[in-house]
């Protein structure tokens, strides 16, 4: 941020300039606030020439005509007009004076002979900026032709040289360039195809397909035309390129902003130290919203603020992990709705967090793409969370509604509250434990009967441990010989398939790997009887370890970007022995390595020597990915001369193909 602040008071401090510069940046990403922050005092310390600058900021929001910036900018550079005035022209509804204002003001004194009622008065030649720094925000929202305004601003900047900044979000104006009187434009484009004979007819679109052939729809065609007859695009890339010189992407420093955001409720000690803490966990969150906009955080903050207190009121001492999920929720159901990212029926639908497990539990076994965005929602802000308490239907409500439901609130924090004490209770009286210590022999004919019977709903519902399936596979199938209990082979079998299937899920949502088995069966069973439940096992244990593996290399290679160090540490630790590269996209990957430091680059072929050099099963799990990456490498550095970052990911590739012949792996 501070490079960017100093590119633009080099530009100020040039003793002349013909040219604009321009500052970009997404709706909400807190461009405004960086000029009100940081930038403006700045550039107001700036001295050239014995002379300090002073800014002049406009919203174009709303502005109507050319003739409202000249006045806006005239009562901002009058040091006789009053600041109530000025106030009220800085108003998004005050652009145009209004009479009583007028006759309040003895304009005769201010202009002399000027007639300040006549319609004829150009505002533009009653003020002189030339020690002023003027900036434009909001370009992109203003109801003037933004081309009128760019020329309007060009006569300032080229013929007087004063300094002007434009604040815009430049994927805006070009939509509003593309629907910019979209009616009229399709109609002139319907005539001209029309009488150009190009239009498709019902009778053109059987002919094709009697041919076997498609004609280019309509829309696509329309839109061609358009292109071509109305290319406003081009005037403003073409006046853009007179009037701007620089263009600088802005890109916010959140911890900064959000330090500012959490400032306001200094008021709450106990939410603002809360917010404090927990920095780090909004920031993730928002940057999970794969969105820049700062003002819907800034909102769900505020939301939350009634969150926390109602919590806090009625129940004091409620677990910090579970205060951090409400949070994480808030931020994210206010992204999703109010960013457009999801209809507001999706969330509306669920009732409950019981409810929301069993969803994603069930349509990731079953597949189901209907519920494919849950499973999203789930995976992107609660990827490393590991509370199972984690929708809240009251927070959801008042998102949506702006009503806080006082009834669902306390049915939600009541179950919230008892679910993890009800989890540690549930799973310490687990039944098949019983079945595995050998116990049930010491039971009567009844309890015994109840035992196995619960036990194979425990494992129906995938509440045993992974690695136990197989031995308990094989005492059901050892009792059923012996005469004690009576299933059918095939449905006991479809049973813990199932069962391991929402087992391995559990571990792939808390993101844990899966413990390992030595299948110590000590019963005489025909090896064919158990082989394969072995097999069922061995296979959906795969399965989900290369699913844990994507989970996670999603999360470990962001790390490259932001901390090296920390990708380093993991990759040679918690991920020493978990095929991460397997299930990652290598061209995504050396987007990253281009990025680095070429010191870190060299570092990088270190780790991967340090990774592989005892691990050949790992090396040939991740070998086709690897070799993409080094395809790759020698693909886009493939020039005679090189650069020295040229030749560390050079050497990169290099360390793979040794690998590759260590461990003979043939091409």
């Amino acid at each position: 941020m501070e490079e960017l602040i100093e590119c633009i008071c080099d530009y100020v401090r040039k003793p002349y300039t013909d040219y604009a510069i321009m500052l970009n940046g997404e709706w909400g990403s807190g461009k405004t606030y960086f000029w009100n922050n940081k930038l403006r005092s700045r550039l107001e310390s700036i001295s050239v020439n014995g002379k300090n600058y002073k800014t002049i900021y406009m919203s174009l929001y709303g502005i109507n005509s050319l003739e409202e910036i000249s006045k806006k900018i005239f009562i901002e550079t009058n040091p006789m007009i009053s600041k109530s005035l000025k106030k009220f022209v800085d108003n998004r509804q005050g652009n145009l004076i209004p009479e009583y204002v007028k006759t309040g003001l003895d304009m005769a004194n201010l202009f002399g002979n000027v007639n300040y009622n006549s319609d004829k008065l150009d505002f533009s030649k009653l003020f002189a900026i030339d020690d002023k720094i003027l900036c434009f925000d909001d370009l992109e929202r203003a109801n003037v032709d933004v081309i009128d305004i760019l020329g309007y601003i060009n006569n300032f900047v080229e013929h007087d040289g004063i300094k002007t900044i434009l604040i815009c979000n430049e994927k805006e104006l070009a939509t509003k360039f593309k629907n910019t009187n979209k009616e009229f434009k399709t109609f002139i484009a319907s005539y001209i195809l029309d009488k150009e004979g190009e239009l498709v007819t019902k009778e053109d679109k059987k002919l094709a397909q009697d041919k076997g052939t498609k004609n280019k729809p309509l829309v696509n065609v329309l839109e061609e035309k358009i292109s071509s007859i109305f290319d406003t695009a081009n005037d403003y890339e073409r006046i853009k390129e007179k009037l701007i010189g620089e263009t600088f992407e802005y890109v916010p420093e959140y911890a900064y902003i959000l330090s500012g955001m959490i400032m306001k409720y200094s008021y709450n000690e106990e939410l603002t130290d809360f917010y404090k803490r927990n920095t780090h966990l909004i920031i993730s969150t928002f940057k999970k919203s794969n969105t820049r906009n700062l003002r819907i955080l800034k909102h769900s903050l505020n939301d939350f603020e009634k969150v926390f207190n109602e919590v806090k009121k009625n129940y004091n001492n409620v677990p910090t992990d579970l205060l951090k999920n409400m949070l994480i929720f808030t931020i994210a159901v206010s992204f999703e709705i109010k960013a457009g990212n999801v209809s507001k029926e999706k969330l509306k639908a669920i009732n409950s967090n019981e409810e929301y497990d069993s969803i994603i539990f069930t349509s990731k076994i079953l597949n189901e793409n209907n519920q494919f965005y849950l499973r999203e929602f789930d995976n992107k802000y609660f990827f490393d969370r590991t509370n199972s308490y984690r929708f809240f239907k009251f927070v959801e409500i008042y998102i949506r509604t702006r009503f806080f439901d006082e009834k669902v609130f306390k049915d939600n924090m009541d179950e919230a509250l008892s679910k993890p004490q009800e989890d540690k209770n549930l799973e310490k009286n687990y039944k098949y434990k019983e079945m595995l210590n050998g116990d049930y022999f010491k039971l009567s004919d009844t309890d015994f009967d109840i035992l196995w019977k619960q036990v194979l709903e425990e494992v129906r519902e995938g509440k045993v441990a992974f690695k136990e399936h197989v031995k308990l596979y094989a005492i059901f199938r050892y009792l059923i010989n012996m005469g004690l209990i009576q299933v059918d082979v095939q449905e006991l079998k479809q049973k813990f398939v199932l069962g391991m299937q929402i087992s391995s899920l559990k571990n792939q949502e808390n993101n844990t790997e899966i413990d390992d088995s030595e299948f110590d069966i000590n019963y005489e069973l025909d090896d064919k009887e158990i082989e394969e439940i072995k097999e069922d096992y061995i296979r959906i244990k795969e399965k989900t370890t290369q699913e844990i593996a994507s989970l996670k290399a999603e999360k470990l290679f962001k790390l490259i970007s932001s901390d090296i160090q920390e990708f380093y540490r993991s990759i040679l630790s918690d991920y020493n022995n978990l095929p991460v590269f397997a299930r990652y996209d290598m061209e995504d990957l050396y987007d990253k390595l281009e990025l680095i430091k070429n010191y870190d680059l060299y570092n990088m072929a270190n780790m991967l020597d340090e990774r592989y050099k005892d691990n050949k099963e790992l090396f040939l799990n991740e070998y086709k990915n690897l070799k993409r990456l080094s395809d790759i490498i020698l693909d886009k550095n493939d020039s005679k001369t090189k650069t020295m970052k040229q030749v560390l990911l050079i050497n990169i590739s290099k360390t793979i193909q040794d690998f590759s012949r260590k461990y003979g792996i043939k091409k």
